[in-house]
């Protein structure tokens, strides 16, 4: 096994991926680190932008993703106990790609680390980080292989934080701690077969204690998810006495939100109910970052916009970008180099996905509040723009990455360990 690289990711998901794309197909040498096995399900709305596929063009699984994908995504519906609101979502400002469509994490994650493995990623998997010591330029990553046991260490130049919103690296796994706040939210997501939601349809679901959405991805399967409190699932599970929190969960959207009792009433469940959680909103990249935060590492906005992916990617290729910026520099060290793309970088990350992150916290915290909820259902009935109008400001058709600067800034074949001694 090879231990000695420019750069390790730890985490496959979509932007660790997306990030050994980018620094492998410019010469560098890059280790990523998965600890489960492809494919998996994960808990996420599996929606993606159409501002995020010229993306997926430029990272080359454009012509894969175009043939599993669901339908184009062209209307938002709000739906509230009875009450269902549409209006026409924002088209992007491309020829190819003006509309989003939904992909499972098992398959959409599968095409990307394939795609990183094809460029020249070393991919170890599965292996777990077991610790992560020294600082930039001289990195030390403990490894461990989850089937057999065995260790290695690998050395690295950089070190990218991909591992997402419910893990952490060792060196932050001590200050994680669960709690039972009564506020906190936590995620499920199911897929159905034979589900009827409208064709192109992406309907957002207003619940007192929560909220979620509906999607039709690959194979014509419909994605539910959502994000309910701690106390209202507590309440869901009472009301819904020997059914596990999922099923319990399932029972409660069906009861109290006719859109999906109507969308699953002739649908079957097409395996388990999944839960992870809770969910940490907010902004955790910082300049003074030793290794660079990508994905949800960096930061989460509540799902509720349906962003979590495009915005994970997007950021891997911000910071690549620089760091590809960064490497042909060779009269600086490689801390001092580092230190400026931390700098830039989380500038960068907080300018663009920012406004984000503070649209999605007031939409979620609207609608899951039943007063709140309420004035929303009516203000959209009298203003069914208002939908199309948030849902332009969540970054459904504007991206922070521009695909075409990636290729000017590739140089094939050179190694930051020869441009950042």
């Amino acid at each position: 096994m090879r231990t000695e690289f420019d750069a390790v990711v730890v985490g496959a998901g979509p932007a660790g991926s997306t990030a050994a794309i980018l620094l492998s197909r410019a010469g560098w040498s890059v280790a990523l680190v998965e600890k489960e096995r492809f494919p998996r399900r994960k808990v996420c709305g599996e929606c993606i932008a159409a501002s995020n596929l010229p993306l997926l063009e430029a990272l080359g699984i454009g012509p894969a993703f175009d043939a599993a994908a669901g339908p184009e995504l062209r209307r938002v519906a709000l739906l509230r106990g009875g009450r269902s609101i549409q209006a026409d979502l924002p088209a992007a400002n491309h020829e190819r790609y003006p509309w989003g469509r939904a992909l499972g994490r098992e398959t959409l994650d599968t095409l990307l680390l394939e795609q990183a493995r094809a460029t020249g990623a070393e991919v170890l998997q599965p292996w777990s980080v077991q610790a992560l010591e020294g600082a930039p330029g001289d990195w030390r990553c403990e490894i461990r292989s989850v089937e057999s046991g065995s260790t290695s260490t690998l050395r690295c130049r950089v070190a990218i934080d991909a591992h997402g919103s419910w893990e952490a690296l060792p060196s932050a796994r001590r200050n994680r701690h669960g709690t039972d706040d009564a506020a906190e939210l936590l995620d499920f997501k199911a897929n159905f077969r034979g589900a009827s939601l409208g064709e192109g349809l992406l309907p957002v679901l207003s619940l007192d204690g929560g909220y979620g959405g509906m999607v039709v991805a690959d194979g014509g399967v419909t994605t539910v998810a959502c994000c309910i409190r701690r106390d209202r699932l507590g309440a869901c599970r009472s009301a819904s006495p020997g059914l596990r929190a999922g099923e319990a969960i399932e029972a409660f959207l069906r009861r109290e939100c006719r859109g999906v009792s109507v969308a699953l009433q002739a649908a079957t469940r097409d395996g388990p109910w999944l839960a992870a959680g809770p969910l940490r909103p907010g902004i955790r990249v910082e300049a003074g970052d030793g290794s660079f935060r990508i994905g949800n590492a960096a930061g989460e906005a509540h799902p509720i916009i349906g962003e979590g992916m495009s915005m994970a990617m997007q950021s891997a290729w911000l910071l690549c970008s620089h760091l590809l910026d960064a490497g042909r520099t060779g009269n600086a060290s490689a801390a001092a180099v580092q230190a400026d793309v931390g700098r830039r970088y989380a500038e960068a990350w907080r300018h663009g996905f920012g406004p984000r992150l503070q649209l999605a916290a007031a939409f979620a915290h609207t609608a899951m509040h039943p007063a709140s909820a309420t004035s929303l259902v009516v203000l959209a009935s009298a203003w069914p723009g208002l939908l199309t109008l948030g849902a332009r400001f969540a970054g459904k058709t504007r991206s922070v990455a521009d695909p075409a600067s990636i290729d000017s800034r590739q140089a094939p074949n050179e190694s930051l360990l020869e441009n950042m001694t």
